[in-house]
């Protein structure tokens, strides 16, 4: 019996009761029931992604005669409406469903005909109109291309292009820092902190070319191939026809994937994303720790830059100030290595003519997608825009450090520079003066030698 917050509805399988004022019908209440997996709904960017491609193919529709103004324009009006927005709600499916996303497809398409009967007073049928021309399998790979391409159009690639930008800012403005470069986390040849920091901008920026390289085939789309890839129940003009659509309804580069049953069995570009963005993952890394360690102490650790300070670190320690966004993005970085493993073993999952891993590669990607972007923009906002540079601690280092005797090797020979080394190390004196005492050398020519801003400049000092 139909309860008072609930109403009865009827697919192919038989009748069911779904909550009364659910947008959606019998085979998305199916899906809830069937898997209460994890409380994870698939990803608002991965909703919008859908209803622009149900927007396009509608309009293919129309345009090839296969559809009514009236029941276009119904769609096009729900579809707008959720990516304006709203309505996320109505789209509780579980991310680990059916490998081809076959109840996230049908959730949109009971949910979008709802409510463009609602705002039209249009019939509209989930699976004749909303689903024509369409399959399961062509439209979750689409999907999950098309969300992904304008999460790195426009959320990732302006972070990162800020990111690169912020340090080389910070570049400019400390090139005339000079500081003690280590090697195994040892004392090494002196940098300058803008060469130091002009290796992190370097590898933001390769990671931008390499995404923008990957960019060109996410962007490909494989609407159209239906079913299998033959395109059985559709024009052969559908999928070029919604591929353009598309790519003016979002302004992206859109092209129809040039072998559909490809595009179907393997997810081969969203995993290419996925190890570009491991790729980036692993340079946040490496930059977050570069801060951390700089920002250590500051009494007893290296103290060469301070951080901003944002928030109490200890709940017990009064006064204690933490990296906390350098660790924010570590745990970014370690979530994104994670996520690809994950989305590795999902692009091996294309069993004959279809990849029955979709929701979780469309999980993983857009959130790594996602975070990524928040990272770089964190990093570049609350960490290397801010913080100061500690250069008394600096200059006191790079006066005591013996490997600055390197510099001599030229002159003296390599052993004659180790026995200064020792022997400042021993004494826990400056190289120079050790240097005076072990070489017929004059102080002048010593200190153009052992000159730390001279030797960041390579050659041979002394030339």
């Amino acid at each position: 019996m139909k309860s008072e917050n609930t109403r009865i509805v009827k697919d192919s399988m038989g009748t069911l009761q779904v909550p009364e004022n659910a947008l959606y019908g019998a085979q998305t209440q199916r899906a809830i029931n069937n898997f209460p997996i994890s409380g994870i709904p698939m990803p608002h960017s991965f909703i919008d992604a859908i209803c622009y491609v149900k927007f396009a193919c509608s309009e293919a529709n129309l345009e090839l005669g296969l559809m009514s103004k009236e029941k276009a324009n119904a769609i096009q009006m729900a579809a707008k409406a959720v990516i304006d927005g709203g309505y996320y709600e109505h789209f509780p499916i579980d991310v680990f469903q059916t490998g081809s996303g076959t109840s996230s497809n049908m959730n949109a398409n009971e949910v979008l005909a709802t409510l463009g009967n609602q705002l039209t007073g249009v019939d509209i049928h989930p699976n004749d109109d909303l689903n024509m021309s369409q399959s399961s399998n062509d439209v979750i790979p689409t999907a999950i291309h098309v969300a992904a391409s304008i999460a790195l159009e426009e959320k990732l690639l302006p972070a990162m292009q800020k990111l690169a930008q912020t340090i080389q800012k910070r570049e400019v403005e400390l090139d005339n820092v000079v500081k003690t470069g280590r090697t195994h986390l040892m004392d090494a040849m002196p940098v300058r902190m803008s060469q130091e920091l002009s290796a992190w901008r370097a590898q933001i920026e390769d990671n931008i070319e390499r995404l923008k390289d990957t960019q060109k085939r996410i962007q490909k789309l494989v609407i159209g191939g239906t079913a299998v890839g033959t395109g059985v129940n559709a024009d052969p003009e559908f999928g070029r026809l919604t591929t353009a659509n598309l790519a003016t309804i979002t302004a992206m580069h859109f092209e129809p994937m040039d072998n559909l049953f490809m595009g179907l069995n393997a997810q081969d570009s969203a995993l290419e994303l996925s190890g570009q963005l491991n790729v980036l993952a692993a340079s946040l890394m490496k930059i977050a720790n570069d801060l951390r360690w700089m920002n250590s102490g500051p009494l007893a650790g290296l103290g060469e830059i301070q951080l901003p300070a944002l928030q109490p670190g200890s709940s017990i320690m009064p006064g204690k100030v933490n990296p906390v966004i350098p660790e924010s993005v570590c745990m970014v970085a370690a979530q994104i290595m994670g996520n690809h493993t994950a989305i590795t073993v999902g692009a091996q999952a294309g069993n004959f003519q279809l990849n029955v891993m979709l929701p979780m590669i469309a999980l993983n990607l857009l959130q790594s997608l996602e975070i990524s972007a928040t990272a770089c923009t964190q990093l570049a906002d609350l960490a290397i825009e801010g913080f100061t540079v500690n250069e008394a601690n600096l200059k006191r280092a790079l006066e005591a450090n013996p490997i600055l005797v390197t510099a001599l090797n030229t002159v003296v020979g390599y052993e004659k520079g180790a026995a200064i080394a020792k022997e400042a190390y021993a004494s826990n004196r400056p190289v120079l003066e050790v240097a005076l005492e072990m070489t017929d050398m004059d102080e002048v020519t010593l200190k153009k030698y052992l000159d730390p801003h001279l030797l960041t400049l390579g050659g041979n000092p002394s030339i």
